[in-house]
């Protein structure tokens, strides 16, 4: 091994460490409320830097420096615009879905519908965590198995024991309290990396020249990858705007108050930490003559920083790609106990299976990163289900008071049906395509099948007034 990777072990040995010590120091777990929303006792900026936490991850510390390296600040498209948008829109609804009462998307969709559009709801927002925690493991899979010489399987086993270790244990308190320490070391690494990229590169100047030389006119525009990103724009707007883990953190709120003060804060914070990834990304274009095996960030580090630095920027971005898995992991298994399983059980059983679920969770999102090995691929699965399926129904149900139970079910069965077809032309089945896969197109179609079925089929069957202006007016969506 080489000086940088026996520092960078023992900065990740020492890092495992200090998770687990704040953890094991946390107040204990002791009911659901507890284990999945801390006792709704944590203060905004806490849970706002948990937020930024939960959305910075193998994507925004990987992807996007790579993407960045061939089309430029365009990049910041894919990850940085939905983001910046579902931000916002959360920033609009925050207050709403903390007053209704209800801690998850399950109990607030029963209460607005019905059972069984609970229970189908559930079932897509579990696909989802499990597909996007899939995802990070992925990235970490890549990451470690570059730095450290670790074949793929063994990297992805590495880092997703760590996570699931410090997140059965600790439970909501204990993924914020490691988040708060995982982003200190996140930005301290991200801003070192963007550094070292700057010096060597010479700088925005140098940038422009490198662009200008390769033939890439349009490097240094940011409205660049506003049509080659659409389709991500919309489909990752849509599925991280109803994102269960960012509710959770909304519903874990002490009050609406602090609900829209977390996002808020989160909002001007995504702006700058999205903005060094892609920079990152561009100073590659003087720096590597072609895109370096192991991507920008990875080559940068091992071959352009110091070993100490080197080190810290190693468990820095470890740090950003865990504290997203273990938050999906964690929703993922409030999905599955909390809303998919019986309610008749007393709370020292709830709580004991909620660590189990935690562990189901963690193990299938395990397999499915050992089958598909893309990062891009594996959220575009996960975010396709969620917006074609969920959207619609959970959004709408907040202000459209005609909208009922069978037409969300409807709704959301379409939507499910339309991305599973897709999902298996995918993966190779003979099926006709009729638009581009993991288009703009497909995801417009999707949610607009999805639209319609939900406002036909609402509108011939029986309404829901009493029901419907209940959860409206516990929004604070509806004047009496």
């Amino acid at each position: 091994m080489t000086n940088l990777q026996i520092m960078s072990l023992i900065g990740l040995i020492l890092y495992f460490g200090l998770l687990l010590f704040a953890v094991t120091k946390e107040k204990k777990n002791t009911n659901v409320l507890d284990y999945f929303f801390a006792g709704r006792s944590l203060p905004f900026w806490a849970l706002s830097i948990t937020f930024i936490a939960s959305w910075w991850g193998a994507g925004s510390a990987i992807s996007t420096a790579d993407l960045a390296y061939e089309d430029g600040l365009g990049a910041f498209w894919y990850y940085g615009v939905p983001v910046l948008i579902s931000t916002f829109l959360m920033i609009i609804g925050a207050k709403a879905i903390r007053r209704v009462g209800y801690l998850t998307q399950g109990q607030m969709m029963e209460a607005r519908y019905s059972k069984a559009t609970a229970k189908m709801l559930s079932v897509m927002i579990l696909i989802f965590m499990t597909f996007n925690a899939a995802s990070q493991m992925v990235g970490i899979g890549n990451f470690f198995g570059t730095y450290m010489g670790m074949n793929y399987e063994a990297a992805v086993l590495t880092g997703t024991l760590i996570v699931l270790i410090y997140s059965m244990f600790g439970g909501f308190r204990g993924v914020v309290l490691t988040d708060i320490i995982q982003f200190v070391l996140l930005l301290a690494s991200a801003v070192c990396v963007f550094v070292v990229a700057m010096m060597n590169s010479g700088g925005f100047s140098q940038i422009a020249q490198a662009a200008e030389e390769a033939g890439k006119s349009d490097y240094m525009s940011m409205g660049a990858g506003a049509s080659k990103y659409l389709g991500y724009v919309i489909t990752f707007g849509c599925a991280w705007m109803i994102q269960a883990n960012v509710w959770q953190r909304i519903s874990a709120a002490r009050s609406d108050r602090d609900a829209r003060k977390m996002t808020v804060m989160s909002f001007f914070a995504y702006i700058p930490l999205y903005l060094i990834v892609v920079f990152t990304g561009m100073a590659g274009l003087v720096i590597f003559d072609k895109m370096p095996e192991g991507g920008i960030v990875t080559s940068l580090v091992t071959g352009y920083m110091p070993p100490v630095l080197g080190a810290l920027a190693f468990v820095g971005i470890s740090a950003a790609i865990m504290s997203t898995m273990d938050s999906l992991i964690n929703t993922g298994a409030m999905t599955l106990s909390m809303d998919l399983l019986p309610e008749n059980r007393s709370e020292s059983q709830k709580l004991n299976f909620s660590r189990i679920a935690t562990l189901l969770v963690t193990a299938v999102a395990f397999v499915i990163s050992i089958s598909v090995r893309s990062i891009l691929e594996v959220s575009w699965i996960a975010s396709d289900v969620i917006t074609t399926g969920v959207f619609i129904p959970l959004v709408f149900g907040f202000f459209w008071k005609r909208g009922n139970s069978k037409g969300a079910l409807a709704s959301m069965a379409v939507g499910l049906l339309f991305s599973l077809y897709n999902l298996m032309i995918f993966f190779g089945v003979d099926l006709p395509a009729f638009w581009e896969m993991q288009s703009a197109l497909q995801v417009l179609v999707g949610t607009g099948i999805s639209a319609c079925v939900y406002v036909i089929v609402s509108l011939a069957t029986k309404p829901e007034k009493e029901k419907a202006d209940k959860f409206i007016e516990r929004a604070g969506l509806l004047k009496k």
